[in-house]
C-alpha cells in the first residue's frame, strides 16, 4: 500500500477490532479517508469545533450528553460539507436520536465500549493513523518502520493464537483480531481495564513478572479454567544489547502475549515469539528515537542502494556490534511463484531470525530474503541454524527454500560484497537443487564457476557454436534424438552403455546416433576439445529450457 494512500474508516474500525468499537452507520461509506482525531468535549461541541481551523476526521466524544450531540449534529446538517468531521465515536452512540442526526448530518458514528478508556482509545487511534495500512494487505515485517498491529497479526497467524503488545507498564500497544474465544482478560486488556485481581496477584506469585524483567524466555502460563482464564505464552521486550554482553538484561520494553484459542499453539511458536520480541524491541525503539534514514542505511548495508556506507553510524543506528565477524545468509523459494511466495515467507524468516539472535538485521531485496548476523559465534552453528530453519519450513510450513552462507565477514563494509557471493551461490546452484539446498560458495564452486561460464558465453552470440543449432536443427526436421543422446554420452564421461541405460536404449543404438552427430556437427566425440565445447554449448538454454549443467 503506498505510504501517501489515506487510512479509510472502515480500516481504522478493522485494526481497533470488535472488543473495542463497532461501526453502527456510515452514510457516504466506509471508505471515506480518516487522517487526523480530535477529542471533543461539551465545551468544544458549545463553541465552534467544526471551523476549519479546529477541523479533524474524526472527534472522540467524551462525556458529552445525547442531547447536545444531537444539537450539534443538527447544525453541522445545515453546515458546509467541508466543515463536516468524517465519522464520530461516542459511548452513547446507541441512541437512536443520535443515530439518526448523524445520518442525516451525513457523518459516519462509531459506537466504543463502554467500559474503554478514552486515553486508551485516543493513543490507539493515534497509532492506527500514524502507520497507514490496509488489514487485508501482506503485513511487511521488513520495513524499518514495522508496525506493531502487523506484527501482532503474524504472531497470531503463526503461532495460532489471540496477540495482544503491551508496553511496560502493561498498557497495550497494539494488538491482533480476535474471535470468541477471547477470554475476558484479553477484552478487558485491549479496553484499558486491568485483569481479574486474583489471577494478576497469581501471576505475581508464580514469578511471571519477575520472570519476564530478569530473563528473554518465552513464559508459559497455564489456563484457570475457572476464572475463564486460557492458556498464555508471554515473552518480554527488551531494549536492543550486544549479545556478548554480560552484563545484567537489557530494560524491559514491554512484552507480547499469546492467547490460545481453539487450537493448539504451532510447534514453533516460541521460536517466533522470540523473533517478535526482537521486531519489537527495535520497533519502539526506533519510535522513541525516531532515525530518519534507517531504512535507506539497512538497504546500503546489503548494497541495494550504491553509495559508500558509514558503518560507524550504521551500527549506532542499529545497536549492532562493530567488532568481530559477521555472517550474511541469503534465502530464496524455489517454485514457479517464489518472488510471490516470498513476500509471505520473509516476514517469517525475520522473526526466526531475531529469535537466534536479537541483533540480526533482516532485509527483502528483489526475489530474495538477506540476514545478517554480526558477531556470529561460529560458522558451523550458523549453518545448523539455517539447515534446520529450511527443515522446517519445509516440513511445518510445505514452503521449499534454498539458502547460501557467506562467513565469516571481516567486517560491516563487507556485507554488501557478502550479499553477491550468496547471489552467486544462488544463481550457480539453482540446477543442481535439492543438493545445493544450504550451501556456500566454496562448497559449490564448481557448479557456481561453470554456470557464470555458461552465462558469460550466451550473453555473447559470437560465442555460440552455429553447429549445434543445426544439430537441433536436425532433431526438429527427422523427430530424432541426436541432442539428448549426445548430452547423455557426454555427461556418462562417454560411458555408453550408463547413457543408454539412462535414454532407455539399446548400446549399439546411441552408438549409431552418435555416429549420425558427429556427421551433422563436423565433429570427432572422441576428440576431448570438441567434446569440452560441445559440452558448454548444450548447457546453454533454449527457448523456454532453463540452463543445463553438468555440475
Amino acid at each position: 500500500m503506498p505510504d501517501d494512500e489515506p487510512t479509510t474508516l472502515r480500516d481504522l474500525v478493522d485494526a481497533l477490532g470488535g472488543e473495542l468499537v463497532d461501526l453502527l452507520d456510515a452514510p457516504s461509506g466506509d471508505t471515506v479517508p480518516i487522517s487526523s482525531v480530535a477529542l471533543a468535549d461539551d465545551t468544544d461541541l458549545a463553541g465552534e469545533i467544526a471551523s476549519p481551523s479546529a477541523a479533524a476526521d474524526l472527534y472522540l466524544l467524551v462525556g458529552v450528553p445525547d442531547a447536545m450531540v444531537i444539537r450539534w449534529l443538527d447544525g453541522l446538517g445545515r453546515s458546509p460539507a467541508d466543515r463536516r468531521p468524517a465519522a464520530l465515536m461516542a459511548k452513547n452512540a446507541v441512541a437512536d436520536p443520535v443515530g439518526r442526526a448523524a445520518r442525516h448530518a451525513g457523518v459516519a458514528l462509531v459506537s466504543v465500549h463502554p467500559r474503554a478508556r478514552w486515553e486508551q482509545v485516543l493513543p490507539m487511534v493515534q497509532r492506527v493513523l500514524e502507520h497507514t495500512r490496509r488489514t487485508d494487505a501482506e503485513p511487511d515485517l521488513l520495513a524499518a518502520d514495522t508496525d506493531l498491529f502487523d506484527l501482532a497479526r503474524v504472531v497470531a497467524q503463526n503461532c495460532r493464537g489471540l496477540v495482544t503488545v503491551e508496553d511496560e507498564r502493561s498498557r497495550v500497544l497494539a494488538y491482533s483480531a480476535s474471535d470468541e474465544t477471547a477470554d475476558e482478560l484479553r477484552t478487558l486488556s485491549i479496553l484499558g481495564r486491568e485483569g481479574p485481581a486474583d489471577y494478576l496477584r497469581l501471576l505475581r506469585e508464580w514469578g511471571v513478572f519477575d520472570r519476564l524483567r530478569r530473563t528473554g524466555e518465552v513464559i508459559d502460563v497455564p489456563a484457570h479454567p475457572e476464572w475463564g482464564i486460557r492458556r498464555r505464552l508471554v515473552v518480554g521486550i527488551r531494549e536492543p544489547a550486544d549479545p556478548a554482553d554480560r552484563r545484567a538484561p537489557a530494560p524491559l520494553l514491554g512484552s507480547i502475549w499469546v492467547q490460545q484459542g481453539d487450537r493448539p499453539f504451532a510447534d514453533d511458536a516460541a521460536d517466533v515469539l522470540r523473533g517478535a520480541a526482537a521486531v519489537a524491541a527495535r520497533t519502539i525503539t526506533r519510535r522513541r528515537t525516531a532515525p530518519s534514514t534507517e531504512s535507506l542505511l539497512i538497504q546500503r548495508l546489503f548494497g541495494a542502494q550504491g553509495g559508500g556506507v558509514d558503518v560507524p553510524s550504521l551500527a549506532a543506528a542499529l545497536t549492532l556490534p562493530t567488532g568481530g565477524p559477521a555472517a550474511v545468509i541469503g534465502f530464496a523459494v524455489s517454485g514457479t511463484a517464489a518472488t510471490a511466495d516470498l513476500t509471505a515467507v520473509a516476514p517469517l524468516i525475520r522473526l526466526h531470525a531475531g529469535s537466534f539472535r536479537p541483533d540480526s538485521v533482516t532485509a527483502l531485496i528483489g526475489p530474495r530474503a538477506y540476514v545478517l548476523f554480526p558477531r556470529f559465534s561460529s560458522v558451523e552453528v550458523v549453518g545448523a541454524w539455517t539447515r534446520q530453519l529450511v527443515d522446517q519450513f519445509e516440513t511445518g510450513r510445505a514452503i521449499v527454500l534454498r539458502a547460501a552462507i557467506a562467513a565469516p565477514v571481516p567486517d560491516l563494509g563487507q556485507v554488501a560484497a557478502a550479499r553477491v557471493e550468496v547471489d552467486r551461490v544462488l544463481d550457480g546452484t539453482a540446477a543442481t537443487f535439492p543438493r545445493g539446498r544450504v550451501t556456500s560458495l566454496a562448497e559449490s564452486l564448481t557448479a557456481v564457476l561453470l554456470g557464470e561460464i555458461v552465462d558469460l558465453i550466451g550473453r555473447h552470440p559470437e560465442l555460440a557454436d552455429p553447429r549445434v543449432q543445426d544439430l537441433l536443427a536436425y532433431d526438429r526436421d527427422h523427430s530424432a534424438h541426436l541432442t539428448d543422446s549426445v548430452a547423455a554420452f557426454l555427461a556418462r564421461h562417454g560411458d555408453v552403455r550408463a547413457a543408454a541405460a539412462e535414454l532407455t536404449v539399446h548400446p549399439n543404438t546411441l552408438r549409431y546416433r552418435l555416429r549420425r552427430a558427429e556427421r551433422v556437427l563436423g565433429i570427432d566425440l572422441a576428440n576431448p576439445s570438441d567434446r569440452l565445447l560441445l559440452e558448454l554449448q548444450l548447457a546453454l538454454p533454449r527457448a523456454g529450457e532453463p540452463r543445463a549443467t553438468t555440475a
